[in-house]
């Protein structure tokens, strides 16, 4: 296998039920504990993340299976209430052994699919951690922009203080 080969999965989106929470949970876990792409407490709990991730109506989380494994997971939904709710937002993790083989494209786009099927008119991310160059690129791809970044917002464990990108795509 080359260097640049690219191993891409075919996974099936679909809204979280109570027998993938443990799955998702590992992948929470492991995501902020590394410390490097999303700005939560990293001791936050099970019975802390539970609430936080799964969301209610009109939002939505959803997984990433591939043979009965949860690869991945998403949320989303308004970005605001009120007057900003006609904007989305969504976040997502990937477990650390499936990154870079499409389950973050393809949750992603479900999320982007979703938003625009659901009226939205637009969708941004508020805090995207500016050295996830991965992440960072994908949003890209799909037609996301930087709009700003603030500075050192961000405590990594290996580069020190880095930007938080505020990104958006009009749907």
């Amino acid at each position: 296998m080359g260097r640049w080969h690219v191993i891409v999965l075919r996974v099936r989106i679909s809204e979280i039920t109570a027998a993938d929470w443990p799955q998702v949970w590992a992948i929470i876990h492991e995501v902020i504990q590394a410390r490097e792409t999303f700005p939560y407490d990293p001791e936050m709990t099970e019975d802390q993340a539970r609430p936080m991730w799964l969301e209610t109506p009109p939002g939505r989380t959803v997984v990433a299976v591939a043979d009965g494994r949860v690869l991945g997971t998403a949320k989303m939904g308004p970005n605001r209430p009120g007057p900003g709710s006609h904007i989305a937002t969504a976040s997502f993790m990937v477990a650390a052994d499936s990154r870079g083989k499409g389950v973050g494209t393809a949750l992603c786009r479900d999320a982007l699919d979703w938003a625009a099927g659901a009226g939205y008119a637009g969708m941004q991310f508020n805090a995207v951690v500016a050295s996830n160059r991965s992440a960072v690129e994908l949003y890209q791809r799909l037609g996301f922009e930087v709009l700003g970044t603030v500075p050192e917002a961000f405590e990594h464990p290996t580069l020190g203080r880095v930007g938080l990108h505020l990104m958006y795509v009009r749907f």
